[in-house]
């Protein structure tokens, strides 16, 4: 084995050796959190705090109760186009050899004065998949205010804040929060949809878009919002997203997977199969997707749009 072979082994087991810690130390971590939660329940002012903010907070008079047959579909499309937006948006990362580049035809309906930048195939997967999600995203926004469903991951009263210290203790404890989704999540859901819904993917589109090549190179915003400012925190909500969603699915299938699936893919309220089953054909069609983004059958589609070179 060559020296710089021998090196590079080195690094590989000295990188391994560091992650086998990482699981006991978030084990440790956790049961710490659980031990030290337990024990302020145990003290009388927490039990007082606990009674008079139960972790939830009331809904204004007439919000919707349930779940509308669009929000399952929405909730599907955007699963789907999430999951492969943070795949693609990794690869443009961290793919230092694209397997094809990308240049759009500057003719038809689009044209600019300045030749097309080439871009690698990854990168043009990623932004088509955000136009794809801007768009569902406008539809959802539009659906959600105009059948009322807002009022449902809107804070509309002070005492949601004591109420998600509440409910976070709960869970902290492992004595979690009553769950009924249909009607009303609690106080901690609401700040995590609502900071999701109405910061994290509005911060996503802002900041993905200074990093494209439409924004337009001489703004004169550029000097106050600068492309590393973008890029400083277009990763961290990624990040964000994917905590998102590991922390989301674990939950749903913790307090009452069934009843929680029928809730979101079949806008039903009962403990029957149907959700699950919805589910399941969810994660075949994503798997679907997952397989098929690759450069052999992604070349084909972008040759639509524009020229391929390698």
């Amino acid at each position: 084995m060559s020296p710089s072979m021998k090196t590079k082994s080195a690094a590989s087991r000295s990188k391994w050796t560091k992650l086998y810690w990482i699981v006991p130390a978030i084990l440790v971590g956790l049961l710490a959190v659980v031990l030290a939660a337990k024990g302020l329940r145990g003290l009388p002012a927490v039990q007082d705090f606990l009674a008079a903010y139960p972790g939830h907070s009331d809904l204004p008079e007439g919000a919707p109760v349930g779940f509308p047959a669009w929000l399952a579909w929405q909730h599907f499309l955007n699963a789907l186009l999430i999951l492969l937006i943070i795949r693609s948006g990794w690869q443009v990362r961290t793919v230092t050899r694209p397997p094809s580049y990308w240049t759009r035809n500057n003719r038809g309906l689009i044209k600019t004065k300045n030749p097309p930048q080439k871009m690698s195939l990854h990168l043009w997967f990623h932004l088509s998949l955000d136009v794809l999600w801007v768009l569902n995203g406008l539809a959802f926004y539009i659906l959600l205010f105009a059948t009322g469903q807002w009022t449902r991951v809107v804070p509309t009263s002070w005492d949601v804040f004591p109420n998600a210290v509440s409910a976070g203790l709960q869970y902290a404890s492992l004595d979690w929060p009553l769950e009924n989704g249909w009607v009303n999540y609690n106080a901690l859901q609401l700040l995590t949809y609502f900071a999701t819904i109405f910061i994290a993917a509005p911060l996503a589109i802002i900041t993905g878009l200074r990093m494209s090549s439409a924004w337009p190179k001489q703004a004169g915003i550029n000097k106050v919002y600068p492309i590393e400012l973008a890029r400083a925190i277009h990763l961290p909500v990624m990040f964000y997203f994917v905590a998102f969603i590991i922390v989301h699915v674990a939950l749903v299938l913790a307090t009452g997977a069934l009843r929680n699936l029928n809730h979101m893919y079949a806008a039903r309220d009962d403990g029957g199969w149907l959700g699950f089953w919805i589910f399941a054909a969810s994660l075949v069609v994503m798997a679907a997707a997952w397989i098929a983004a690759r450069p052999v059958l992604l070349r084909p589609v972008a040759a639509l749009m524009g020229k391929i070179s390698r």
